[in-house]
């Protein structure tokens, strides 16, 4: 539906640890590149500090190989509000530090290096991976609006995708980027500044709308009130607007849905509704 539809690409969340049912997302990412042949995908964001950086490497190169070069790859720190670090027993202060090696290590096994790393979290002796991604330069998006966060994007990221930043916030740390890019020597294209949120074609009072406005406040700490647009077409637009003009220009829209008609219903809305305003409205950015 959303290849057919003209959605630019899906993106899945990064789930390890749950009591509902949650596909794990590189798995499924395979099987979207086996159903389509045209949509891009990618994660908003894997939690790079959980998984071992060699493994999800290969994953993404496995998976871009697969898809013959759909693959947009996402990475993040993982929310401190996660059951992940108590189940693992894993220390979620360190999640920034490891985070950074991962995307070292990730980057230089990509560009099909035989890599001997020796840091404080992961070390390897003539590590490599085959086959390389179909990509050359295979994109790196970068999750999080703290500072370390901006370092982060400056220093490895080809793009910034928020999570669940406001317009205001959205603009701040774009700003930030650019000036840190500038000053790493590196510089990440304009159309590569990211925002989502969530929406639903109809109103706060909608079966399964509770739920998950629970479920979100409890994983992010965040209002959902600002997070989630509820209205027609032309309040979801109206939202896509307010990021704009904050400079973001790559949208993530998550439906709030109750079952799988509903989803498929919010969906094909979405596709019929927004995307023929959306390229009315901004021509030049397309998709």
């Amino acid at each position: 539906m959303c290849e057919q539809g003209g959605v630019d690409s899906i993106w899945q969340n990064d789930r390890l640890v749950s009591r509902a049912p949650v596909l794990e997302c590189m798995t499924e990412l395979a099987a979207i590149a086996g159903r389509t042949r045209r949509i891009k995908f990618g994660v908003n964001v894997v939690g790079a500090a959980l998984r071992e950086p060699l493994l999800l490497a290969k994953q993404c190169a496995t998976i871009d190989v697969l898809s013959e070069g759909r693959l947009l790859p996402g990475f993040g720190i993982g929310s401190p509000r996660g059951p992940e670090w108590e189940a693992m027993h894993l220390d979620p202060a360190t999640r920034g530090r490891k985070t950074d090696e991962a995307l070292e290590i990730i980057a230089r096994l990509w560009k099909g290096e035989k890599l001997t790393y020796a840091g404080k979290h992961f070390s390897y002796t003539n590590a490599s991976i085959s086959p390389l991604p179909v990509q050359a330069e295979l994109p790196m998006w970068i999750g999080g609006s703290s500072a370390a966060a901006v370092r982060r994007t400056a220093q490895h990221g080809t793009g910034w995708q928020a999570g669940s930043e406001t317009p205001e916030t959205v603009g701040q740390v774009i700003a930030a980027i650019r000036a840190a890019s500038t000053a790493a020597g590196r510089a990440i294209d304009e159309d590569h500044y990211g925002a989502a949120f969530s929406f639903r074609f109809g109103n706060a009072d909608d079966p399964g709308v509770a739920k998950a406005i629970a479920q979100f406040q409890a994983r992010t700490g965040h209002d959902a009130s600002v997070h989630f647009v509820f209205g027609d077409a032309e309040a979801i637009v109206e939202r896509i607007a307010s990021y704009v003009e904050h400079d973001a220009s790559k949208f993530i829209l998550r439906p709030v849905a109750d079952g799988d008609e509903d989803m498929y219903a919010q969906t094909r809305r979405f596709a019929e509704e927004v995307l023929p305003r959306m390229m009315e409205r901004w021509p030049r950015r397309g998709k």
